[in-house]
C-alpha cells in the first residue's frame, strides 16, 4: 500500500537563509535589450545545482571512477526530477576530469550516451539501439579514425556513419563491442532506460538485460542506466547482477523534510532571479503552490517557468505573476498521478524494518528484539516459597478499618 505525503512543514527562516544557498546573483542585463529567443535560451540553459543533484552527481562519478566491480549502475527517479541535467553535469565533469587523456588520443571518449527510444511496434528494438549506439561512438569531422564497423555501416563525405540496411543484429552488436572497446570509455550511459523492459512476446525481463550486462562485461565498459521508477524492475532479477550493480536514487524534494523545503525554496528563489525580465517576479510567496503543481521534481519546475517566461515574452509584460504559473501550471489529475508512481517508487527503494528482520530469518540470524523475547519466554516461572510462621501468629490479613454503629440494646 502506497503511503500518503505526511503534512508539509512550515520553513520560517529569512529570506537571507535562502539568498545565501541560491549562487550568484541573477542574469545579465544586457539580455533585456535580446530578442525573446535569446532570453528563452538563457533561462533554458540556465541550471541550479542544488543539493540533491551534487549529492547524486558526486555519487555518479565516484561509482563511474572507481568502480569496484560493479559494471552497471542504476540511476533512478521520478520523471521530471532532473536526470537530464544530472547527465550534462557528468559529461562536462567527466571531459575535464579526462582533458589530458582526450587530447593524447583523438580517438578516446571518456563517455557517450544514447537514449533508448520505445519503439512504434511496442517492444524495444535492439537493432536500432545498436546503431544509435554506434553514432553516439563515432563523432563525425574527425578524419583517420580506426574503422571499427566492417560491413555494417559506411561513412559519408563528413565522416558520419551511414549503415547497411541488410546488416544485422549480430553485425551490428560486434560492431559496437569493437567501438567501445577502441574509444575506451570511462562509461556508456542509456538515457531512458525503462524502455528496456518493453519486450517482444516470448523475451524474458532477464535476457534483455543480460544484452547491456555482456557488452559490459565484454567491454570492460562501466553502462549507467538512467530512468524512471519503472527500471526497478531490473533492480533484483539475480544475485549475480545484485552484486555487479550499483543503485544511485535521485529523488524530488519532500515537504515533510525541512531541509527539503529550504532547499526547495531555494531553487524556485534561483530560479526567480534568472528569468530575465525587466521587473523581477516574486515567486517565493507562491512556494507551496509551486510545490504542489511539482510534487518537489525541479525538473518540473523549470520547465513550468519556461513556459510561462514564454507566454510572459509574448505578451510583453513586464514581469511573470501568479496568473501567468496558473495558466501553465499541470493539472491536479496529472499531479496526483506523478506523486502516486513516485510514492511507489520511494515505497520500493526504502529498507523496513520488516524487510531486515525477513533477511535475518533467512539469514538464522535471531534480531536483539527477538533474543530478548525469547530469553525471557524460555524464563522458568518464579516460585515463591510459602514462609514459615510461628505457633499463635495469624496469617495476614485486611481489618476492617472505620466506624462501627450498634444498635442499642
Amino acid at each position: 500500500m502506497v503511503r500518503r505525503e505526511s503534512r508539509p512543514i512550515e520553513y520560517t527562516g529569512r529570506v537571507g537563509d535562502i539568498l545565501s544557498m541560491a549562487g550568484p546573483v541573477g542574469f545579465p542585463r544586457e539580455l533585456l535589450t535580446q530578442p525573446a529567443e535569446d532570453r528563452l535560451a538563457y533561462f533554458n540553459n540556465h541550471t541550479v545545482a542544488h543539493p540533491l543533484l551534487k549529492e547524486v552527481d558526486q555519487a555518479l562519478m565516484r561509482a563511474i571512477l572507481q568502480p569496484t566491480g560493479a559494471s552497471l549502475i542504476f540511476v533512478f527517479g521520478p520523471t521530471g526530477v532532473g536526470k537530464t541535467t544530472l547527465l550534462l553535469h557528468i559529461q562536462k565533469r567527466l571531459a575535464e576530469a579526462l582533458q589530458q587523456d582526450e587530447s593524447e588520443d583523438r580517438g578516446y571518449i571518456p563517455l557517450a550516451s544514447v537514449e533508448a527510444v520505445a519503439s512504434d511496434s511496442g517492444s524495444f528494438s535492439w537493432k536500432e539501439h545498436y546503431q544509435r549506439a554506434l553514432q553516439a561512438l563515432s563523432e563525425p569531422l574527425i578524419k583517420n579514425k580506426l574503422d571499427y564497423v566492417a560491413r555494417s555501416a559506411k561513412r559519408n563525405r563528413n565522416g558520419q556513419l551511414i549503415f547497411n540496411a541488410k546488416a544485422n543484429t549480430s553485425e551490428l552488436r560486434l560492431a559496437l563491442e569493437g567501438a567501445l572497446r577502441h574509444r575506451r570509455l570511462k562509461a556508456f550511459i542509456i538515457d531512458e532506460a525503462q524502455h528496456l523492459t518493453r519486450m517482444a512476446s516470448g523475451r524474458r525481463l532477464q535476457d534483455q538485460l543480460d544484452c547491456v550486462k555482456s557488452l559490459a562485461n565484454l567491454t570492460g565498459t562501466v553502462h549507467v542506466l538512467v530512468g524512471t521508477y519503472e527500471l526497478l524492475a531490473f533492480r533484483n532479477l539475480s544475485g549475480q547482477l545484485s552484486r555487479r550493480s550499483a543503485d544511485i536514487h535521485l529523488r524530488r524534494y519532500r515537504a515533510d523534510s525541512a531541509a527539503d523545503v529550504k532547499a526547495f525554496q531555494s531553487v524556485l528563489w534561483d530560479f526567480q532571479r534568472h528569468l530575465p525580465l525587466l521587473q523581477e517576479p516574486e515567486l517565493l510567496p507562491h512556494w507551496r503552490y509551486c510545490y504542489e503543481r511539482t510534487i518537489g521534481c525541479v525538473g518540473v519546475l523549470k520547465t513550468w517557468l519556461l513556459q510561462s517566461l514564454t507566454e510572459v515574452l509574448e505578451t510583453e509584460a513586464p514581469t511573470l505573476t501568479l496568473h501567468h504559473l496558473e495558466k501553465q501550471a499541470l493539472s491536479i489529475s496529472r499531479c496526483v498521478s506523478m506523486l502516486t508512481e513516485a510514492l511507489q517508487g520511494e515505497e520500493a527503494l526504502s529498507e523496513r524494518r520488516e524487510s531486515r528482520e525477513n533477511l535475518q530469518q533467512l539469514l538464522g540470524i535471531e534480531a536483539p528484539v527477538q533474543l530478548a523475547a525469547k530469553s525471557k519466554a524460555q524464563q522458568p516461572p518464579c516460585s515463591q516459597k510459602p514462609i514459615p510462621h510461628r505457633v499463635g501468629q495469624r496469617h495476614p490479613s485486611r481489618d476492617p478499618i472505620g466506624t462501627h454503629f450498634h444498635a442499642a440494646p
